[in-house]
């Protein structure tokens, strides 16, 4: 059957995968199987329920809870009745919560628990237009929960009425609305529709040619990414393994064996820089030759080995590489998005026999643009891949923004009519506000377009692609270029703590706080000798001149990562104006 509508995804499991576990959630220390005529009957009754309640068509649902089976059970049953399905970080500020919910008229509250109901109880009364709050997880008697929806739907069903409302939504109906984060500025609802959304998994699903049966889930499904691909799964025929938390991953994955997941960028840094640091316990000649092996994988190439570069794989495969890979067990694909990954870590874990692909796109695009691919010349280290087969990407010869046109653009952003044609063109092109270029069919992306600035000297600067070469270095964890309307550029740096104490401890450095490790001499010569080497890369306007090493490590905890780990830039200006302004003294 043809997929339209993304609720047609139950029909379609009940037809190709009835027998098959659609998701696996751990609950009271085991790992619990949920099936496809569960996941269809759930689905039903929280339509069912919903309707009795007064949910109308075009009504607004908020969804707050990390991911587990009930997530997708809700939403399918939101989707059914022809209700708007907002999905929102649990870890956002309560002004954040307070804005979303009043902008988008929110009816109806889902929580995880009765904990995030105390994270938003002090707001809720400046959000009249909720009417009803419930809880997946039943704790506290005065608040309904998900399991008494489901009873009130078993007890009125209306088949007829579902079908009825399912019979007359549009492809081009909007199913959902996802509220950026953003960098800057308040956050815009992206509004998606079924076709959007539809379309992108029916471009990727076939990007994974293997006939996997099991991939892990760990990023949060209120971030575009993650979702889509887990409609993905489904209709590839998946188990969905919902991981515990991030800290869970690594044991999760040896638990449950799952052959494909995706990620971000900073999962991986810390797995390599795990790796890494094993390296330390090692003597001698064993020593030597684990890193070695870690050495030769920063230049690993996916085409045209040479006979003495596959013999020396052979040998680091076997001495080093084979056993690092016992810790992922059965894990074949990995798939990287939300920001650039650090060459030397493709590198790596592409050497190390685990593929890793990266992808880019934004919420407004569904989210994929491009990824790579398996085939000959379809990847390449500093690329994303090629653009999807079904959309139009083009780079504009001004200012080099890439632009996409394609059934995965959105409708818009709610009641912001005049942000939507900022970004969206007369022709339907689709103005990302990222720079790149697009070279032998592959895509790569160097920077955003606001991002920019100019020294005094008149000499454009972009600091994201100094930031991502020199991130590179282990000894860095993140760094913010600034240098608007100065004479240099300079940089704000966060050094990976973690990483640096055990130099520390490698060289006889001794220090009793971070305060100190970052004020020590032989470290500060340590890290000019970082920025000499990767200032070689650069033209003599875009080097950094000075740097400042700071006392803390940047989260989205403490705001300066948005939940989708993009540096928050006017906030690393805001607190450290006075270590910025000095760097130009």
């Amino acid at each position: 059957m043809e997929i339209t509508r993304l609720f047609d995804i139950l029909e379609y499991k009940t037809l190709n995968h009835p027998n098959h576990p659609v998701f696996s959630y751990k609950e009271g220390g085991k790992w619990e199987k949920h099936y496809v005529k569960e996941y269809v009957e759930k689905s039903n009754l929280a339509s069912y329920g919903l309707l009795k309640m007064g949910l109308k068509r075009g009504e607004k649902v908020a969804l707050i809870s990390s991911s587990r089976p009930e997530w997708n059970y809700l939403d399918m049953g939101v989707q059914q009745i022809g209700a708007i399905m907002i999905p929102i970080y649990p870890t956002i500020s309560e002004d954040d919560y307070k804005y979303i919910l009043n902008h988008a008229e929110i009816k109806f509250i889902f929580l995880e628990g009765p904990e995030l109901l105390r994270k938003i109880s002090n707001i809720l009364p400046e959000v009249p237009s909720v009417e009803h709050i419930y809880t997946f997880k039943k704790r506290d008697k005065n608040i309904s929960s998900f399991d008494e929806l489901l009873e009130l739907g078993s007890n009125n069903p209306a088949p007829d009425k579902v079908k009825e409302i399912k019979d007359s939504i549009s492809p081009k109906d909007m199913v959902t609305m996802i509220y950026t984060s953003g960098t800057t500025g308040t956050p815009k609802g992206v509004m998606l529709s079924h076709e959007n959304l539809v379309s992108n998994f029916m471009a990727v699903h076939t990007i994974p040619n293997e006939e996997f049966t099991r991939c892990l889930s760990y990023l949060p499904l209120c971030h575009i990414y993650e979702r889509m691909m887990n409609y993905m799964y489904q209709y590839r025929g998946f188990e969905i393994i919902y991981a515990e938390s991030v800290g869970k991953v690594a044991d999760n994955i040896k638990e449950t064996q799952p052959e494909m997941m995706t990620t971000v960028p900073r999962l991986m840094e810390k797995i390599y820089d795990k790796v890494y640091r094993k390296g330390e316990k090692l003597k001698g000649f064993k020593k030597e030759i684990f890193y070695w092996a870690l050495d030769f994988a920063t230049d690993y190439e996916f085409e045209n080995k040479s006979f003495i570069y596959s013999l020396k794989h052979k040998i680091a495969d076997k001495l080093v590489y084979s056993a690092i890979r016992e810790n992922f067990g059965v894990l074949q694909l990995v798939v990287s998005g939300g920001a650039a990954i650090q060459p030397r870590l493709a590198r790596f874990f592409n050497c190390l026999g685990m593929t890793i692909f990266e992808g880019y796109g934004l919420t407004e695009t569904s989210p994929v643009i491009a990824v790579s691919r398996r085939t000959k010349g379809g990847r390449k280290v500093g690329t994303v891949g090629p653009p999807l087969e079904n959309i139009e990407v083009k780079i504009d010869p001004n200012n080099n923004e890439i632009l996409c046109r394609g059934k995965n653009v959105m409708i818009g952003y709610y009641k912001a009519p005049e942000l939507t044609a900022e970004v969206i063109d007369n022709e339907g092109w689709f103005h990302t506000g990222d720079t790149g270029k697009l070279e032998n069919g592959l895509l790569s992306i160097t920077g955003r377009v606001k991002s920019l600035f100019k020294t005094s000297m008149g000499k454009y600067v972009n600091p994201e692609a100094i930031e991502g070469k020199f991130k590179e270095s282990p000894f860095i964890l993140d760094m913010m270029v600034v240098g608007e309307n100065q004479k240099f550029a300079a940089a704000i740096i966060t050094p990976d703590f973690e990483f640096l104490k055990d130099w520390q401890a490698r060289h006889d450095i001794h220090c009793s706080s971070q305060e100190e490790m970052i004020n020590d001499k032989k470290t500060l010569e340590r890290y000019n000798k970082v920025m000499a080497k990767y200032n070689k890369y650069f033209g003599d306007t875009e080097q950094v001149k000075r740097f400042k090493l700071i006392n803390e490590t940047w989260t989205e905890a403490n705001g300066f990562l948005t939940p989708t780990m993009k540096l928050r830039r006017r906030k690393v200006m805001e607190v450290y104006k006075d270590e910025i302004d000095n760097l130009f003294r």
